[in-house]
């Protein structure tokens, strides 16, 4: 009897993670490869997005193009990330809309790309991880995750079946953080006030771990955190689901981390 092939999936580690928390992407293979996935990490570039939401389009294009070049022979691509998952699935058909020889191409890589945890709950039908967290822990749902990819239930779902985890929701949880790629750094103080608001509810919340499903919102809310001199945790979700948080928070101090 022959058994039945594992799902090629492969991982588009992001820039953010590539650069600033690699341990995400080591999560992200570890929840994969526990869920039955054979994970390959093809040579890759940024998805594209900083330019496309600049306005450069020719750049965005020829960044998609390598992109759907290296995960050509993948079933499934999957990304840590709604923002960069959100560029994929639904910005890549947008930007071959008028390209007859991409347009099909584009729309089926499209259909192929999913974010990390909705691929496991919602495709592979994940319910349960084997972790365990004992904290107490608040979660905010990133703009992309949420609008895009409707990606709210599926995070608490699989963080419901970790052995001692208690979620609290903070107010405003599917709020703006305020990072939104350049918009950070174009609108500065603009982007202050949105993420002092949102921290605001995060200490309110009283739980001393912050979770979130991308490491931009999360480095920015860190960074708030840490000027206000609060001691909240910040770690990606999947570190969490995995059962891999023995590296210090996301925007620790130095000396804390390894």
């Amino acid at each position: 009897m022959s058994s039945v092939p594992k799902p090629r999936v492969g991982l588009f580690v992001t820039c953010l993670v590539d650069l600033m928390r690699p341990s995400i992407g080591f999560a992200a293979v570890k929840l994969l490869e526990d869920a039955g996935c054979e994970v390959i990490v093809p040579s890759q570039t940024c998805c594209g997005q900083p330019a496309f939401n600049n306005g450069d389009r020719a750049t965005a294009r020829d960044l998609a193009r390598q992109v759907m070049d290296a995960f050509a022979g993948c079933d499934h691509v999957v990304a840590p990330s709604g923002s960069c998952a959100g560029t994929l699935v639904k910005h890549y058909p947008e930007l071959f809309s008028d390209d007859p020889n991409l347009a099909a191409r584009a729309q089926d890589f499209a259909d192929r790309c999913h974010e990390l945890v909705s691929f496991l709950t919602d495709v592979l039908g994940v319910a349960r991880v084997a972790a365990k967290f004992p904290r107490e822990v608040t979660y905010h749902d990133s703009c992309s995750g949420l609008r895009e990819l409707g990606v709210q239930s599926q995070p608490r779902k699989l963080l419901a079946s970790v052995e001692g985890l208690t979620l609290v929701e903070m107010r405003e949880s599917d709020v703006c953080c305020g990072f939104g790629g350049t918009f950070a750094v174009k609108y500065g103080e603009i982007s202050e006030s949105i993420v002092s608001k949102k921290t605001e509810n995060v200490v309110s919340a009283g739980a001393p771990v912050l979770l979130a499903g991308d490491l931009g919102c999360l480095m920015n809310m860190a960074g708030k955190l840490s000027r206000n001199g609060s001691k909240i945790e910040v770690r990606h979700v999947a570190e969490v689901l995995a059962g891999m948080t023995q590296d210090a928070p996301i925007g620790a101090p130095e000396s804390q981390r390894r």
